[in-house]
């Protein structure tokens, strides 16, 4: 099959790609591990899913989008908006308070995350997984102190 596909001029090159992919699914398991842990809606399964998607947007458009910039940001717009969409999903209005809003925070870092591994920006993908793991984990106790707060 991968013969006939190069024959008609598919080009067929797994490896960098399941090599990002790793690494966009690596750097979000802390994050849902931790939101999992908190019993919290999405958990270990949707956050790397979130980041492997996200990078995989950007890997499956870089032959549209090679040499331009203004295509790139156009499919870097949608992601954006996406993860906003999946995001607000995760924001629940109960009574007079609002649950969710850390969950729909991580699922946007998350899936900058994924988007960042895609662009090959490997550092900042690095530096927003740590971010975001430890402000989940180090806040916590901050916003239980407060009165009548609990963690979302």
């Amino acid at each position: 099959m991968i013969e006939h596909l190069a024959a008609i001029g598919v080009q067929f090159d797994i490896v960098p790609h399941v090599g990002a992919l790793v690494v966009a699914y690596l750097l979000a398991l802390p994050i849902g591990w931790d939101r999992e842990k908190g019993e919290r809606s999405a958990g270990l399964r949707t956050f790397p899913l979130v980041a492997i998607a996200s990078c995989g947007f950007i890997q499956a458009t870089e032959t549209l989008t090679n040499g331009s910039p203004e295509a790139t940001a156009r499919i870097v717009e949608g992601l954006i908006t996406g993860m906003g969409f999946i995001g607000g999903g995760a924001i629940l209005v109960v009574k007079a308070s609002v649950r969710g809003t850390a969950t729909a925070a991580s699922l946007w870092a998350t899936g900058a995350i994924g988007t960042s591994v895609g662009l090959g920006a490997y550092d900042v993908a690095v530096v927003l997984s740590v971010m975001t793991f430890l402000t989940l984990r180090l806040n916590t106790n901050f916003k239980q102190d407060a009165p009548g707060n609990a963690p979302d």
